[in-house]
């Protein structure tokens, strides 16, 4: 390290000693993007920064289950290191933990010095450079959604909504949330400095709707991602469970991650608006919702990636299954809200939950890239309630569909790189196999009484 480094290391130490903190959490976004992270202790924070530290590659090829997907590096190379340095730009002090504070690490391949080739914030920035070169600066919007879930011993998951309350779709105050869970939880992730602007209760009794700030699309992928991990954190301090799940029970709807998203050009200005453009729109933006709508079945494997996200899909669930865009329409998988100026962007509604933030921004902007580079125009706006198989094609009904779009589709997966593209397909597809083998609740009840 340089001494400049080093006086800049050891001026952050100084700062978190006098605010209490003793611990520096370093947290990293795997393939899926659930928080990986070790605790350093403040007095070794210089050596963390200096030499890294190491962790199994293969934890980016690691199930929920604790399986390992035989992606190539992993365990075919002997299960070799990644390297994590703290990025010390992002560090913040937990408000819920005494004495902790927390920052993003910067995960290398020890062998090249390079960013190890599954890191989804790396990919982003991959992705955020050939916008570059195209004189355009991703803005992004995150709009996310989850259920809050407490212990319901004796039932089959252990766990039920917190709480179960019906119609309270756009309310907050205590008859939604009588445990005032989304107030106590804002005022945290506000203290985080994640950038939080507004919540309420959603749809399903237990669901709730946290927005965050527009930002430059790094910036707004770290705080998504910070953002779903404090969440669950939280809600685990208390008993319970919060959970991105795309749709956690068959009763009712899906928890929906959306992202608006605009463009500045190099002077700050809004490439998207352009008053004399058809629908206010410029054709910047024209081309890009062209490119999203192109490479809409590629980009649902990003968007919906797991065998859970396609049971979210489905008449009269608001989830857009079909390929359409259109002028404030929510039915829509690309709505164009009514502002302009610089409020001009356009809305992509096709992402749920479990999506990792880093990888979903990554793909659309991807996607609006390439129709920025074709140059096409979009087809006419879809008008009146959509979800109509006659006037729009369908997305991949299932992973494994969305998967071989993904596969299928060169021209994304060439700006996404062959790294990339090939680990998350292995490990998907591993995913895919392992639900094939096994047996389910559904299964029993339908078949071993009569069969």
């Amino acid at each position: 390290m340089s001494a400049s480094d080093t006086a800049d290391i050891r001026r952050h130490m100084e700062r978190l000693a006098a605010e209490g903190v003793d611990v520096v959490r370093v947290v990293y976004p795997d393939l899926i993007g659930t928080d990986r992270a070790r605790d350093v202790l403040l007095d070794h924070l210089p050596s963390a920064c200096d030499h890294g530290l190491a962790f199994c590659r293969a934890v980016y090829h690691t199930s929920p289950q604790g399986d390992v997907a035989a992606v190539a590096g992993g365990l075919d190379a002997g299960l070799p290191d990644v390297t994590v340095r703290p990025d010390l730009s992002t560090l913040a002090v937990l408000p819920w933990e005494p004495g902790v504070a927390a920052c993003l690490g910067e995960v290398t391949d020890p062998a090249t010095g390079a960013p190890a080739p599954e890191s989804p914030r790396d990919l982003l920035r991959t992705v955020l450079a050939r916008a570059a070169e195209q004189g355009l600066r991703p803005i992004v919007g995150p709009e996310l959604e989850y259920f809050l879930l407490e212990p319901a011993p004796g039932t089959p998951t252990g766990w039920r909504r917190s709480p179960e309350t019906t119609g309270s779709v756009y309310t907050a105050g205590l008859r939604a949330d009588p445990a005032n869970h989304l107030l106590r939880t804002l005022r945290h992730l506000r203290d985080l400095g994640l950038g939080v602007i507004t919540g309420n209760h959603e749809f399903d009794g237990g669901q709730y709707e946290i927005n965050l700030t527009h930002s430059a699309a790094l910036d707004a992928a770290d705080r998504a991602f910070r953002f779903k991990a404090a969440v669950k954190e939280l809600a685990r301090q208390e008993g319970n469970l919060a959970t991105f799940m795309a749709k956690p029970f068959g009763d009712a709807g899906g928890s929906g991650f959306h992202l608006h998203l605009s463009c500045d050009d190099e002077d700050g200005g809004n490439v998207f608006d352009d008053p004399a453009g058809s629908y206010g729109l410029s054709a910047t933006a024209r081309h890009a919702v062209a490119g999203i709508v192109a490479h809409a079945p590629a980009l649902a494997a990003l968007a919906d990636p797991t065998v859970n996200s396609y049971k979210r899909f489905g008449p009269d669930t608001l989830a857009p299954w079909l390929i359409d865009w259109g002028l404030d329409n929510r039915s829509a998988m690309v709505r164009i809200p009514p502002e302009r100026g610089r409020g001009a962007r356009l809305e992509l509604r096709l992402g749920d939950a479990s999506a990792n933030p880093y990888l979903l921004i990554a793909g659309t902007i991807a996607a609006a890239l390439l129709g920025v580079r074709a140059g096409e125009e979009p087809p006419p706006p879809l008008e009146g309630y959509g979800y109509d198989t006659t006037r729009s094609a369908m997305l991949p009904q299932t992973l494994s569909a969305a998967l071989d779009a993904l596969e299928a589709d060169t021209a994304l997966t060439e700006v996404l790189g062959k790294a990339f593209t090939t680990s998350f397909l292995t490990y998907k597809r591993d995913e895919l196999a392992r639900f094939g083998r096994h047996v389910t609740d559904w299964e029993f009840t339908e078949y071993a009484y009569h069969l």
